[in-house]
């Protein structure tokens, strides 16, 4: 998938162009985080438009325009940011317009907002290629819905891993794939 790139302002006033949360600067250190806004033109059939306004508005989109294209059709104009739409946009648009709506998009500027970094931790170590750069109001509900998926990935070991979301050093969500038990019985009842 094309990489997001956000323009951090520091407060020694540099602007960095940053293609994955590892490159971010200390908190401490960073004035503004922009992030990318695409226009999208999204060609609707009539009936489907409120799952579509839905899934939009579910994305940080802002309403620009709704327009009737056609007899049954048409055609919504919505700015959102890019790390919203390259993240599974589009699968979710053909699936809750049955297939039926398409859509174009263009980056149109770098607008500031309260973009952190979410790490995420197994046990105890920050694991890099996992970190993101999420809104702050969705900080915790990405935290928890990675931690969970996580989850499911890694398999059982001798040992309980713990799975962690943080931002900085505030833990916002945790699970834990719990340690193979040892079956210490397992070996009384051979086949004598």
């Amino acid at each position: 998938s094309p990489s997001v790139v956000y323009k951090v302002s520091t407060k020694q006033g540099k602007v960095l162009e940053i293609h994955s949360p590892s490159q971010l600067p200390d908190a401490g250190n960073i004035e503004t985080i922009a992030e990318p806004i695409a226009k999208l033109s999204l060609h609707v059939p009539e009936r489907f438009v409120g799952p579509v306004l839905k899934l939009c508005e579910d994305r940080r989109g802002t309403q620009i325009a709704f327009d009737y294209s056609g007899p049954g059709r048409v055609l919504l104009t919505y700015e959102i940011p890019y790390a919203e739409v390259v993240y599974d946009f589009f699968d979710r648009l053909k699936s809750c317009s049955k297939g039926y709506a398409s859509m174009d998009y263009e980056i149109v500027r770098w607008q500031p907002d309260q973009l952190i970094r979410l790490d995420i931790l197994v046990n105890g170590e920050t694991v890099d290629a996992l970190s993101t750069i999420v809104h702050k109001e969705r900080a915790y509900r990405t935290g928890q819905a990675l931690t969970t998926k996580l989850k499911e990935f890694i398999p059982r070991q001798m040992w309980a891993v713990a799975i962690q979301a943080a931002v900085g050093s505030k833990v916002l969500a945790r699970t834990t794939v719990k340690a193979m038990r040892k079956d210490v019985t397992a070996k009384c009842y051979g086949g004598d």
